[in-house]
């Protein structure tokens, strides 16, 4: 897996998590964020080669620079990479870590509740952000 890039991994069996990633794919003005299912052998090895904890699927993380982010850290650093007017939501920073991730957590626990079966379905230049 290149990880020269930025990469979201999120629960591919998720339909909320599905649905984030299609608003990524949407408003990404840069087009370079890739994406990886956190229960792809790729992903899990490459939390193992890292020696980072074994991926949680409630969690959304980002890998940026080598720097991996988790939870609502890492919905702000993808942020940075919208167009506007989404890229107001990065205001999130001012907000302390521990209340992001209280509401990040209340999400989590009901994001299968949220949205149901949902796949994205990529054109074909996305297909390729598609690890």
């Amino acid at each position: 897996m290149e990880t020269n890039v930025p990469i979201v991994f999120y629960d591919g069996d998720c339909g909320f998590c599905n649905r984030s990633v299609a608003f990524v794919l949407k408003h990404d003005k840069t087009k370079s964020i890739s994406f990886a299912p956190l229960q792809s052998e790729s992903t899990v090895n490459l939390f193992k080669d890292r020696g980072w904890d074994a991926p949680d699927l409630s969690t959304f993380y980002f890998l940026e620079n080598g720097d991996l982010s988790e939870k609502s850290t890492a919905a702000l650093k993808v942020a940075k990479y919208f167009s506007f007017p989404q890229s107001i939501s990065r205001i999130g920073w001012v907000i302390p870590r521990f209340i992001r991730d209280w509401f990040y957590d209340g999400i989590a626990k009901r994001r299968q509740r949220l949205s149901k079966g949902y796949c994205v379905m990529p054109n074909l230049e996305d297909r390729k952000r598609f690890l």
